[in-house]
């Protein structure tokens, strides 16, 4: 079965490019007006949307209380409500934390655990984080990710939001409460986040901004996703992980040593599937008389990056990096 990149809500792909390419009496032969609006928006290099799950940090009321706290850097900034308060100063968080009832579920918690030793107790929070590039209005960013929250959330989970602007980026921190009013756990899986992206990237578009929500692999992008705290160590050059795998790739290097990696020939056929898929759509465009878009799409996969593992990626940096050294010894010498 051809893997299908992108969903809607009914489970139908929007833009199923791994499959156009396929031949039989299912083939598609032309395109809805929102499949045209995602692809003109995708190899037009629409700004894509994220939405990041912070991963730690959620299984303990010590650590809702201190995130809270940060986001609200101390007191400084106000953390909006799902019940529209905005609450400000120091001490809210403990007060944000009451009204949940979070004490009651760290309660529940422990008992439906007493006989399951060793499991690991499920979260009270999710922490996530809504972000766009720099130069998106930050009260534009804010207003599409209130209505997100608003249609997602509202009447089933309790949430909390703090918008920060401190970081070229602008970016809406949101807490949402693991257990809803009606006692059903929220678990976030990769199909919800990405429906999560499409509804959050439509939000900003009714605000004006330019905001897209494909896959990686559609787009071209083969780099490896990163968790938030590889992300936040790399951002800050502390990143042990990303470290020690630079080291055992210049080891590799300098040894002539560096074996084949079994991801590549999967990252290889995805990008083939990919590519059939845009061509195939580019057909269709060029059916419909969109004569413009379909050469588009063509020049979008003829630009596309070859497809590289995170080594690849540290064996061009450093490649890159030795070079660079090479050239500036040389015009010293010259």
């Amino acid at each position: 079965m051809p893997k299908r990149t992108i969903d809607v809500r009914d489970g139908q792909p929007l833009l199923d490019i791994a499959s156009y390419a396929r031949r039989g009496p299912g083939r598609r032969d032309h395109l809805s007006p929102a499949e045209v609006q995602q692809i003109a928006r995708t190899v037009r290099r629409t700004p894509e949307v994220m939405i990041k799950v912070l991963s730690r940090g959620g299984q303990n009321l010590g650590a809702v209380e201190r995130h809270l706290g940060y986001l609200g850097r101390s007191g400084e900034l106000d953390i909006e409500t799902d019940d529209g308060h905005r609450l400000q100063g120091k001490g809210v968080e403990k007060e944000l934390l009451e009204d949940w009832d979070l004490d009651l579920d760290t309660y529940r918690r422990r008992s439906e655990l007493a006989s399951a030793t060793g499991r690991v107790p499920p979260k009270l929070v999710h922490k996530l984080m809504f972000s766009m590039p720099a130069g998106t209005p930050p009260d534009k960013l804010l207003a599409a990710v209130q209505k997100f929250a608003r249609e997602e959330f509202g009447l089933k989970h309790r949430y909390a939001m703090v918008l920060h602007t401190d970081e070229p980026h602008p970016h809406v921190h949101v807490v949402v409460k693991a257990l809803s009013e009606q006692g059903v756990r929220l678990n976030i899986r990769k199909a919800i986040l990405r429906e999560w992206r499409k509804e959050f990237a439509r939000r900003l578009r009714e605000h004006g901004v330019a905001a897209n929500a494909t896959e990686r692999a559609v787009r071209g992008e083969s780099r490896p996703h990163k968790t938030d705290g590889i992300y936040r160590a790399e951002r800050r050059g502390e990143s042990t992980h990303t470290n020690e795998r630079a080291e055992a790739v210049a080891d590799g290097l300098l040894k002539g040593n560096l074996p084949v990696e079994p991801g590549t020939s999967k990252l290889l056929q995805t990008r083939l599937a990919v590519a059939r898929g845009w061509l195939a759509a580019s057909d269709m465009l060029e059916n419909e008389g969109r004569h413009e878009l379909a050469v588009q799409v063509r020049r979008f996969v003829g630009k596309m990056a070859p497809p590289r593992t995170e080594r690849a990626w540290l064996e061009e940096r450093l490649g890159g990096r030795s070079r660079a050294k090479t050239d500036s010894r040389s015009s010293i010498m010259r």
